[in-house]
């Protein structure tokens, strides 16, 4: 006799509905978890952890299953909510404003800002930042991580910059090659339609902003809103004349930064003495 299937939560939490709604859709067009594995590409194994769950949905699944159950986008708007859960409350508006903003602008000074960031080097910071983790935990972590980098190229976000000094470029995380596909993507993103990344070299000296991450954002309203953090807090500000006296420290900064073919050809640099 097959195993009884658990018993779901749904008002728990908007990761546990979404498992229940999986699960519920999935029995209702008569789908095992192999025949949904068929579907959308992902294990057996993991689609039961993802329906009790255990698991947090990967990016790429919701989309493949309102295809699948033809849910007109409710699985997407679930993973959202689901998505917003897993950060502490001071980072979901910022995580809230950052989906609708047209213009976004950030400085990263000792770590690669996380919408610039790979999966190899969300992991490894994400494990160094919690070394005592579990496995699922940094999973959780990483897939959540990936999901924001959707803004880029979500059609809402108009322009985005990143100015990064020249220590996020080199203080590795996760070894040399993971160091070279996060160099390899930020050089592809130096100067596209939407984005844009200026370096700034050691040779600048001190600036403002050194020792501090910052990011500026404009809404689809045309509200601005400034955001600053640290190890473990952030900073929301969304008063006028602080915003705009952060945005006039970060444009002083992006015009002593190398120009975005420059910057380019820096980051190769890097990338050409990381240990092979």
């Amino acid at each position: 006799m097959p195993a009884r299937p658990r018993e779901l939560t749904p008002d728990r939490s908007a990761r546990h509905l979404f498992g229940a709604k999986m699960r519920a859709h999935r029995m209702r067009a008569g789908m095992s978890l192999e025949a949904l594995n068929d579907v959308v590409n992902i294990s057996r194994s993991h689609l039961s952890r993802i329906e009790t769950a255990d698991a947090m949905p990967p990016p790429d699944l919701p989309p493949r299953l309102d295809a699948a159950f033809g849910t007109d986008g409710i699985f997407q708007e679930l993973y959202q909510l689901a998505a917003r859960e897993i950060h502490p409350d001071q980072f979901k508006r910022r995580m809230e404003l950052e989906a609708r903003a047209e213009v976004i602008g950030e400085y990263g000074g000792q770590i690669v800002p996380g919408l610039l960031q790979t999966e190899g080097y969300a992991r490894a910071q994400f494990t160094l930042a919690n070394p005592w983790a579990p496995d699922d935990k940094i999973e959780e972590l990483v897939t959540a991580r990936l999901s924001r980098k959707s803004a880029l190229s979500s059609g809402t976000l108009k322009d985005y910059s990143a100015v990064l000094d020249e220590a996020a470029l080199r203080r590795g995380f996760g070894g040399a090659e993971v160091m070279r596909g996060q160099l390899t993507h930020l050089a592809e993103l130096t100067h596209t339609q939407t984005t844009m990344v200026q370096v700034v070299p050691f040779t600048v000296g001190g600036h403002a902003l050194a020792g501090g991450t910052l990011t500026l954002m404009t809404s689809d309203t045309g509200a601005r809103i400034a955001y600053e953090e640290s190890i473990t807090t952030g900073t929301l500000t969304e008063e006028k004349e602080s915003v705009l006296e952060r945005q006039r420290v970060y444009d002083l900064l992006r015009a002593s930064a190398l120009s975005p073919t420059d910057s380019a050809a820096f980051i190769r640099s890097v990338m050409e003495e990381l240990p092979t």
